[in-house]
């Protein structure tokens, strides 16, 4: 009976919030903003599979095709998504809606990132996925990759935690600016210069374009790293160097084509991030993100009602 109540009583205090996360996202869908990123994205995806689709290996293809989220183009997008839901004439008409209805203003900024949020990891993950599946198990001419299950889903993740932070951001500015336009050019003019200078010392915990050249180191971890190191480290090269030649020589003797080398994209597999930790990296962008959302809020509170 207790259990039974509380539930009950918990329901009836969502239900404002699942209202207005379910109105904010029907809203959200049928704008044309949306809808034309959605097909953008599914063009822009298809256009850098098919491109690179016989010169690279897994890890840098699944990178390049993460690579639209995380830096350019899709950041404009995502920022005006999260700029809009409390400023320009939309943050005057709140205090009345807000006053009118059984609704606090903690649970409407909550619903209303929670929307956007929602959504964008929706049109991310409906294109990215399907995308990666089939990089992953098609057979191309290319060498086999050590991408692993587990570095697909915590790349998928990363990428996620990366969006949501830019959404949070852009509601942070909105909020404090109370102009979509000035809000969106301010996070532009600050935010890449930012994200160039943190690039330049390989700090992948706080740019995004650091960590889109780590993305394939990313890729190919596994869940355990192997506990003793093989030996003869040193004569890797030269082994792999006599296995291309023997491979080479039986193929011309077979007359079979052997499988053309991959290409080794500088900004992807340029560096090595050896010291990649994916704690950090989630700490890096999550803790930002929590401390955009509560000022938000806090803001929204004590200024604009």
């Amino acid at each position: 009976m207790g259990s039974s109540a509380k539930t009950s009583n918990l329901g009836r205090r969502m239900m404002p919030y699942v209202a207005i996360l379910q109105h904010d996202m029907r809203n959200l869908w049928e704008s044309r903003l949306v809808r034309l990123w959605l097909v953008a994205t599914v063009v822009l995806t298809s256009m850098l599979a098919v491109s690179n689709w016989s010169q690279f290996q897994d890890a840098p293809l699944i990178a390049s095709l993460l690579f639209p989220y995380l830096v350019f183009p899709w950041f404009f997008v995502v920022v005006v998504l999260g700029v809009s839901p409390v400023s320009g004439a939309r943050a005057d008409a709140l205090a009345d809606g807000i006053l009118s209805r059984p609704v606090s203003r903690c649970e409407y900024l909550l619903a209303t990132w929670s929307a956007r949020v929602v959504l964008v990891l929706g049109v991310y993950l409906v294109v990215a996925v399907p995308a990666i599946a089939m990089v992953v198990l098609a057979k191309r001419p290319v060498p086999e990759d050590t991408v692993t299950i587990y570095g697909i889903v915590c790349a998928l993740g990363v990428v996620g935690l990366v969006l949501t932070f830019l959404v949070s951001l852009g509601f942070l500015m909105g909020t404090l600016l109370r102009k979509p336009l000035l809000a969106v050019v301010v996070l532009i003019f600050v935010w890449y210069p930012i994200g160039l200078i943190l690039s330049v010392f390989s700090l992948e915990e706080f740019s995004p374009i650091s960590l889109s050249r780590a993305m394939s180191t990313q890729l190919r971890q596994s869940w355990q790293e192997p506990s003793v190191e093989p030996k003869g480290n040193a004569n890797v090269e030269d082994v792999e160097t006599f296995s291309r030649q023997v491979t080479h020589f039986f193929s011309v003797l077979s007359g079979v084509q052997p499988k053309p080398k991959a290409a080794k994209p500088d900004f992807f597999e340029g560096e090595k991030f050896d010291d990649f930790s994916l704690l950090r990296v989630t700490l890096g962008y999550g803790l930002p993100t929590l401390v955009a959302v509560i000022l938000a809020t806090l803001c929204f509170y004590w200024r604009d009602l």
